[in-house]
């Protein structure tokens, strides 16, 4: 073989395209094909949140904000104007959720998720999860994301990030403020029933200013 048709071979074989969903392909390997999320439970579904909180995330990835040392590591250096693209392409992808396995509680415990989850509770000041999330679940625009699609054991441990402090965000302490009010047993509960829920008929986040957020969520800090 001639030594110009290898190297035509060679190069072949090693170019891609050079598009935005080719310089993805390392989220996809954790988090799915098009982000839909994986039968693991901590590699979360991106498909579909809003683009703005994709991107706050990516962020704190960078900056240190979140820990969790391959996503560290693989935003290390990467500029805003490239994570925002990243952020818009996983916002707009609309592919079926991941089937969860159904969470080993009880009717009480799942009840007890319930309200919280649609109701709160008044009597510790604890809102609704639909009071920021959207009354679908499915978060708000720009930057609330969506609960569904989620394994029980995810939600739990990032909410208990946020209680304990290694999960912070850049302008907002709201779900602090909410989750140092939750007990573990409420934690386990709405972590269980959030899992539990069917994927909803429109996936879409809310428009931005369509939800009037909890108190909780409206203070200066996060606005």
């Amino acid at each position: 073989m001639a030594t110009g048709s290898l190297h035509a071979q060679v190069q072949s074989t090693v170019t891609a395209p050079d598009s935005i969903a080719t310089r993805v392909q390392a989220c996809t390997a954790c988090h799915g094909e098009k982000g839909q999320g994986s039968g693991n439970n901590y590699f979360p579904r991106l498909a579909g949140k809003p683009a703005g909180y994709l991107f706050n995330q990516l962020v704190a990835f960078r900056d240190g904000r979140r820990k969790y040392p391959p996503m560290n590591y693989l935003l290390a250096y990467l500029p805003d104007t490239y994570l925002q693209e990243m952020a818009d392409y996983f916002a707009t992808q609309q592919v079926p959720f991941p089937v969860l396995p159904k969470p080993n509680v009880g009717p009480q415990v799942l009840a007890l998720g319930k309200q919280l989850g649609l109701q709160g509770d008044a009597a510790r000041h604890i809102p609704s999860c639909v009071a920021c999330h959207g009354p679908s679940l499915t978060g708000v625009s720009p930057d609330i994301p969506g609960l569904l699609g989620l394994d029980s054991k995810y939600i739990s441990a990032q909410l208990g990030a946020s209680r304990y402090g290694t999960r912070v965000a850049a302008t907002s302490t709201c779900m602090k403020k909410v989750v140092v009010l939750l007990s573990e047993a409420d934690i386990a509960a709405v972590s269980a029933w959030l899992s539990s829920l069917p994927a909803p008929e429109n996936s879409a986040p809310a428009p931005a200013g369509s939800v009037k957020l909890a108190l909780t969520c409206e203070s200066a800090e996060t606005r």
